[in-house]
């Protein structure tokens, strides 16, 4: 029989640079795109600075590693008042999947959302993410709006 394993979701430190890098590094992999170095670092700068409008990163612990990381950020919106929340980034690693880690990152988000007063939290996925998709339907409601970019 194991043990049941503790999580804290926390916020991201200094200290976690090294093994929030593989995460990122592997989330980012599952989007098939890459970085320059320089991007780790001003992301992780950005991450932990003190401006709320800025970067935000949560990380999740479980006994003692780093399985999971979140990023985002408060901005405006031109339909309210007060500022919204974007989810940017979301991942666990595949060994804890399904182990509420991808629930108690968003539901951290939302907790910060309501703390700083966004009425909203919004992400986005690819339509081919089958395994978070099965989590995003549980915990949010999917729009229909289609996101278009520059070409």
């Amino acid at each position: 029989m194991s043990q049941s394993k503790t999580l804290i979701v926390r916020a991201l430190r200094a200290e976690d640079e090294f093994a929030w890098r593989g995460l990122w590094k592997d989330y980012l992999a599952f989007y098939e795109t890459t970085v320059p170095d320089e991007i780790y670092a001003s992301t992780f700068a950005r991450l932990l600075g003190d401006d709320p409008r800025d970067f935000n990163g949560l990380v999740a612990e479980q006994d003692g590693r780093l399985v999971g990381l979140v990023h985002f950020l408060f901005h405006r919106h031109g339909w309210k008042i007060e500022d919204v929340c974007y989810l940017q980034d979301l991942y666990a690693d595949p060994s804890v999947r399904g182990m509420g880690i991808g629930r108690a990152l968003i539901e951290a988000v939302y907790a910060a959302a309501d703390a700083y007063g966004a009425p909203s939290v919004y992400w986005l996925t690819q339509d081919f993410n089958d395994t978070a998709r099965h989590l995003y339907d549980r915990i949010g409601v999917v729009t229909p709006f289609i996101k278009y970019q520059r070409s």
